[in-house]
């Protein structure tokens, strides 16, 4: 019997289900919308636009050369049954998030969308055990978040197999029994606490500290490290207890037996009479940003200090002077220092350090280091100590160690922008009114052109460019500080800190360019403008406003007025300039970094709205095939 060619592509169009007909992305994503309850939210999602339009501005969408790569609906107080066939038929769709809804029920069929690259659904309400081999299709996953929900049962073994795997929160859900033994050799976050696991925890995880593991009274660490009220199985609560106090005996007999050997040896060699302190002290700690912190005193990082000569005292203490603008000072100038903490964290610590001799500076200690030689280091500290500019805040000396770097630089005592803006509106008041505002941001911006003039040859020129990285002086004059940051740590841990890192193609693709600095210079334009607390720089995402999704919408309803700062008195004049701005911050926050501003069109526009009464000089600082005025 002869097959005739249409029998043949009978057969093919009956074999085809009908969830692999071609449906528009604009389809797919109403028919999504159609399936949640309480959608009103999602009314920028409109018949007759596409999500991916030059004009469009469909909420919690982007786009990647122009087709939906992420879904981000977060805390839009969206429920209901989320439809996967329609996400499925989403072709260039990787990333997949509904963080902070009221989503119930068993986790959604989403191992149907094999290509995913993230999957975040931590703080809804999905309960039930998930199957062991659920995520055995998704064998790209990179990030998976389910933390603050009520998931029971085990840990998916096949969670546990995905190569590509480099952040997975599971904490706060009611997980049970043993955690499976991993093979994820690209993890570098993990967080399964305050859930019932219990037994051993396995040897490749154990790194990543207690922190990920508290909350789960049978877990152990091998290496006799206690995570909950119970004990290793076999030895007693009072046994374990004698056994830490032994090790802590130990310890401390050792500790006492090598300081006084160090202090004999110190005592034989010195030769220059010069009496140091053995540790840099924090007396009457607290925070300056706003944040209550703790009162006492503490040891905190060995700081530094040096001469030209470079003073050595002792093997690696020893301080680098690469600015004397401000003077010079030695390690014992900053041992002998008082010091408040500014902020704290894993990897970082930053302290305010008041000297005898009355100089007070910024002591930054990163603890987690880029592999990177002292020569290659000296090099690009030196770099950074020949900035100068009236917006930059040039750092004044380094201490170098292969396991520890320290950074000082000048201390301004007005604190940061974030921390000025939050005290506008409050009875400590702040006096950043338009005018005020208007001038920091062009202070901030011609900054940035200079950094991105004399850093050129770096991806990240910034790279942490945000409010709380603008320090204000008297005068209200911002300096940019912690630039330069990705030349001294590791690739893992600028991921994790650094603000230029929240960029969209950042997060999605892991890209970076300097187009990553731009994007932060709208999120700060977009603070000046609101006087709101941005979620885009939280860490987790957790807390804050979505301020770049709030200004396309407002732009959108044509309700500008109503997104900005009521604390600040408005006049036609200034209503006329934060529209201008407003307009410019969406410009520098769009998705596709290719269609964003490039610094040199950024600085023209900002400085284009005239301050009254402002003056300045132009030079011209030339960067690739544009041009930047720097007003000096």
């Amino acid at each position: 019997m002869a097959i005739t060619s249409s029998s043949i592509f009978l057969c093919i169009f009956l074999l085809i289900s009908p969830a692999t007909l071609s449906i528009s992305e604009s389809e797919a994503l109403l028919k999504l919308k159609k399936s949640l309850v309480d959608s009103s939210s999602l009314d920028s999602w409109k018949a007759g636009t596409e999500p991916c339009a030059a004009n469009a501005h469909w909420i919690g969408i982007i786009c990647v050369n122009g087709l939906v790569s992420s879904l981000r609906l977060k805390n839009l107080g969206l429920s209901g049954k989320i439809d996967i066939e329609s996400l499925a038929s989403l072709s260039s769709l990787r990333s997949v998030g509904f963080v902070s809804n009221s989503f119930s029920g068993p986790i959604p069929n989403f191992n149907r969308m094999v290509l995913l690259k993230g999957l975040y659904l931590s703080r809804n309400q999905f309960s039930g055990e998930i199957a062991a081999d659920y995520f055995k299709p998704m064998a790209g996953l990179k990030k998976v978040w389910l933390s603050g929900n009520s998931f029971s049962g085990r840990i998916p073994a096949s969670l546990f197999q995905l190569t590509h795997l480099a952040e997975l929160r599971l904490d706060n859900n009611q997980f049970s029994g043993p955690i499976p033994p991993p093979e994820l050799p690209a993890l570098k976050f993990l967080d399964v606490a305050n859930n019932n696991l219990e037994g051993e925890i396995p040897k490749g995880l154990v790194r990543f500290g207690t922190n990920a593991f508290q909350g789960n009274v049978g877990l152990f660490d091998p290496n006799v490290e206690l995570f909950g009220p119970s004990s290793r199985p076999g030895m007693s609560r009072v046994h374990m207890s004698f056994f830490m106090w032994f090790l802590v005996a130990a310890a401390l007999v050792f500790l006492v037996m090598v300081v006084g050997i160090f202090a004999m040896k110190r005592r034989q060699e010195r030769g220059d009479g010069i009496d140091e302190c053995s540790s840099f002290h924090i007396s009457s700690v607290r925070r300056t940003d706003g944040v209550t912190r703790r009162e006492g005193t503490a040891p905190a990082p060995a700081p530094p200090t040096p001469h030209k000569e470079q003073r050595k005292y002792g093997k690696g203490m020893e301080i680098v002077m690469i600015n004397e603008e401000k003077g010079e000072f030695c390690m014992q100038d900053l041992m002998k220092s008082s010091a408040q903490v500014l902020s704290t964290g894993a990897t970082c610590s930053s302290y305010k350090a008041m000297m005898p001799t009355g100089m007070t500076v910024v002591v930054k200690r990163i603890k987690e280091n880029a592999k990177i030689e002292k020569d290659q280091f000296d090099g690009e500290m030196r770099r950074l100590g020949s900035l100068k500019h009236p917006n930059v805040c040039t750092p004044l000396a380094y201490h170098f160690r292969r396991d520890e770097k320290l950074l000082v630089s000048d201390y301004k005592p007005k604190a940061s922008l974030l921390y000025q803006l939050q005290l506008h509106g409050t009875a400590a008041h702040s006096d950043l009114d338009w005018t005020a505002r208007l001038r920091i941001l062009q202070g901030i911006a011609r900054g940035l052109a200079y950094l991105h003039a004399e850093l050129s040859s770096l991806d990240l020129p910034h790279g942490n460019l945000k409010s709380s990285n603008v320090l204000l002086t008297e005068q209200n004059e911002p300096l940019l500080s912690d630039y330069g940051l990705c030349l001294v740590i590791s690739s893992c841990l600028a991921a994790q800190t650094l603000a230029a890192y929240k960029a969209p193609e950042a997060i999605l693709d892991h890209h970076i360019s300097p187009k990553c600095d731009i994007y932060c210079l709208g999120i700060i334009i977009l603070e000046l403008l609101t006087g709101k607390f941005t979620s885009q720089f939280v860490k987790n995402g957790e807390g804050g406003v979505d301020v770049v999704q709030l200004a396309r919408s407002a732009i959108a309803d044509e309700k500008e007025d109503k997104l900005f700062d009521p604390h600040l008195e408005q006049t036609e004049k200034s209503k006329h300039e934060m529209k201008q701005l407003l307009h410019v911050s969406v410009a520098c926050t769009e998705n596709r970094p290719e269609q964003r501003l490039d610094m040199a069109e950024a600085l023209r526009r900002i400085e284009g709205i005239t301050v009254k009464g402002q003056s300045h000089d132009q030079t011209t600082i030339h960067v690739g095939d544009g041009s930047l005025r720097e007003l000096v």
